[in-house]
């Protein structure tokens, strides 16, 4: 006989089986998953917008401590 093939999740550290859950939770779930990913990706975008920014900051600084001619 064939085993049921499960595919659990963890929602607020509770285990469910997604095959388990309505059409509506699913979504509601998947929809979760997308926006974590997002933010993930934004979070990494701002990182490096950060790291840029005070690079730039840095030559201007470096740039305005130099005598001018």
């Amino acid at each position: 006989m064939g085993e049921k093939k499960t595919n659990p999740v963890t929602i607020n550290d509770k285990e469910y089986d997604f095959n388990e859950l309505t059409a509506e939770q699913q979504a509601l779930f998947q929809h979760c998953v997308d926006l974590d990913r997002k933010i993930n990706s934004a979070q990494f975008s701002l990182d490096q917008l950060a790291v840029g920014k005070e690079a730039f900051i840095k030559r201007l600084e470096e740039s305005l401590a130099k005598p001018t001619e």
